[in-house]
């Protein structure tokens, strides 16, 4: 097989030695000796990529075939403050500003960086998303309905439509149409908002949504995709042992041709004129080390633009499931943990599964194409996408391994690796990491198992990071953000000194001296629980009034807690309900809107009196 040119070497960060100074933990023991290399190949001829696939393909196929079929969307968000201060210009991020008013966005971690979500505003309108997949336009003056159109067929078996993205008289709506077996996958509807709604256009493309970053009209769209190739029936070969279905398997491999595995699109205009097309065989990049059979795509749309057009795909041959954007640069990340609890890694022939994360870095510019740039490893997993931040040219990145060691480690582009510059371990030894957050030079890590260990992190000097400060509380943080002045609100779950969780938690902790963090605040909700532990884009803080707002969930029904923030303190301002449990909530002027499955809702933001209920 000839490569056309070897595009990155990277470590696996295993080093020998550590940089990094902690006083308050020891490091874990390390191994000695170089690390293996990672290496991504471009290729000059679809037969020398197609050698490359199989044999990635061969390697990862079991007698009961493949164990990477992909999986559904995720949109838990990650990201970092670009290079500032602490938490000033980070508490900034949820506000935008209108020739009319003042706003609140989908929270997001990186300002300039959106993502996709169920309901959008540009301060003027509110888009949403019903479950029924029926968009709806709500002028926020009015407090009105302006429009309505039915973007997905959700009574077809197999077609959705979740989430949005929106740009000036744009949106782009994500969903899935698996209403044809031989080309379901992702479907993206491009809506013209300029007077009634109306589709301008459609994609679909081979596989499944991974996740979406927006940077001015500008989205990327990750999707993954297994190769399509047709093994014998399991069913059929009951008389064969898992040897000779292995081999029948990996001879199904040899013969599929290339086509199995690139991805087909299809897209059409606002007439109806269809083009289809597949991945193009130079737009692919392959790992020398087996990283999955699936192939990782981003496609590139410009909302702008009058039609949807091919997405000008680019991929590389991997699994992952997590992708952080800060502008720049868009990262996706793979650990390939889901393959440890796959039923056919207990099987024989199944690949064993490392404990490594494999990161790979795309350069953004304008409207054009991810250009792929570098990659590396790190050990053990990431919690999400706040595990990683791109801070003055640096990548940093939170980790657990499975034997309950955690680490943050510091890495840096030399060529086409992302190598380490730092480390700093031994975080909450015996336990996982439940949250991070990284703001500027600081990171700020939770773990738990029975306590609550905040740990403060000064990244100031990326070759010896270090813990500057640790604070034990009972219960855990599961979402950590900024609340301006040296302060952080986290929202999880208090929990008894034997780690039994006992309810919802609000606390507000002071980091301004990193030394000595504290928590100032905590507002309890027993038997309570908020998506906003697991999903970021529930979590409203409006930085200018101190209001915070989570969806809150117990035995006795379901609401939106709305909290107060002041200082050193955290009250309850009142609860809002609806029909159905509120899932939302944004900001517009003085108006508190939330969003259920059946409707929005406007409340006075400050005496939380009901201006208007508008049922989907």
């Amino acid at each position: 097989m000839r490569r056309a040119a070897v595009t990155l070497s990277a470590a696996c960060l295993f080093l020998s030695g550590c940089t990094a100074q902690q006083p308050h933990h020891s490091e874990p023991s390390l191994p000695d000796g170089p690390a293996p290399a990672l290496r991504l190949a471009a290729y000059d001829s679809c037969d020398d990529l197609l050698a490359g696939l199989r044999e990635a393909t061969r390697e990862a196929v079991t007698p009961w075939g493949l164990d990477n079929l992909p999986g559904g969307i995720h949109t838990l968000n990650s990201g970092a403050l670009a290079k500032g201060g602490f938490p000033e210009a980070e508490a900034r991020t949820d506000a935008r500003e209108s020739t009319q008013t003042q706003y609140s966005g989908t929270n997001t971690h990186e300002a300039g960086v959106d993502e996709p979500d169920q309901v959008k505003t540009d301060g003027k309108r509110i888009v949403a998303l019903s479950p029924a997949g029926a968009l709806t336009v709500v002028d926020a003056a009015s407090r009105k309905v302006t429009g309505k159109l039915a973007v997905a067929d959700t009574g077809r078996r197999g077609v959705s439509a979740t989430e949005l993205l929106l740009s000036g008289d744009r949106a782009l709506v994500l969903g899935y149409d698996y209403s044809d077996p031989q080309r379901g996958g992702p479907m993206l509807t491009l809506v013209d908002l300029a007077g009634a709604p109306t589709i301008a256009g459609r994609y679909h493309l081979d596989g499944a949504l991974v996740d979406a970053r927006q940077i001015g009209s500008v989205a990327r769209v990750v999707v993954r995709s297994a190769p399509r190739i047709a093994f014998p029936d399991p069913a059929a070969t009951r008389t064969r042992d898992d040897e000779q279905r292995l081999a029948a398997n990996r001879a199904a491999v040899a013969a599929a041709p290339i086509s199995a595995w690139l991805p087909r699109w299809t897209s059409v205009d606002a007439a109806g004129n269809s083009t289809e097309g597949r991945l193009d065989c130079g737009s692919v990049r392959l790992p020398d080390t087996y990283s999955g059979a699936s192939l990782l795509t981003i496609a590139t749309f410009d909302l702008a633009a009058p039609a949807l057009g091919s997405g000008d795909p680019v991929a590389i041959a991997a699994d992952g499931d997590i992708v952080y954007a800060n502008g720049p640069s868009l990262y996706v990340g793979n650990d390939q943990r889901w393959r440890t609890v796959a039923p056919q890694a207990k099987r024989a022939g199944g690949p064993a599964v490392p404990q490594r994360t494999q990161l790979f870095k795309f350069a953004l510019a304008g409207a054009a194409k991810p250009r792929y740039v570098a990659a590396g490893e790190v050990p053990g997993w990431l919690l999400n996408q706040y595990s990683l931040s791109e801070w003055d040219g640096r990548l940093r990145v939170a980790t657990t391994e499975s034997n309950a060691t955690s680490t943050v480690y510091v890495l840096q582009q030399r060529g086409g690796a992302l190598t380490e510059a730092g480390r700093v371990g031994g975080l909450g030894k015996g336990e996982r990491i439940y949250s991070v957050r990284f703001i500027g030079s600081a990171g700020y890590v939770v773990t738990f198992r029975q306590t609550d260990p905040l740990y403060t992190l000064d990244l100031s000097n990326p070759s010896a990071p270090r813990v500057m400060g640790e604070l034990k509380i009972t219960g855990y943080s599961a979402y950590l953000h900024p609340a301006g002045d040296g302060r952080l609100i986290g929202v999880g779950q208090e929990a008894n000194a034997q780690g039994r969780v006992q309810g919802l938690q609000v606390s507000l902790f002071d980091v301004h001296d990193m030394a000595s963090p504290a928590r100032l605040a905590q507002f309890q909700v027993p038997g309570g629980s908020s998506p906003a532990e697991f999903d970021p884009h529930a979590f409203l803080f409006w930085a200018r009034s101190g209001l915070l707002v989570v969806p809150m969930h117990r035995q006795d029904g379901s609401s939106a807690l709305v909290l107060s923030v002041r200082d050193k303190a955290v009250t309850q301002a009142g609860a809002i309900t609806q029909p159905a449990p509120i899932e939302r909530s944004l900001i517009i002027g003085d108006t508190l809107w939330t969003q259920s499955a059946e409707g929005l809702q406007a409340n006075d933001a400050s005496t939380l009196a009901v201006q208007a209920y508008l049922p989907f």
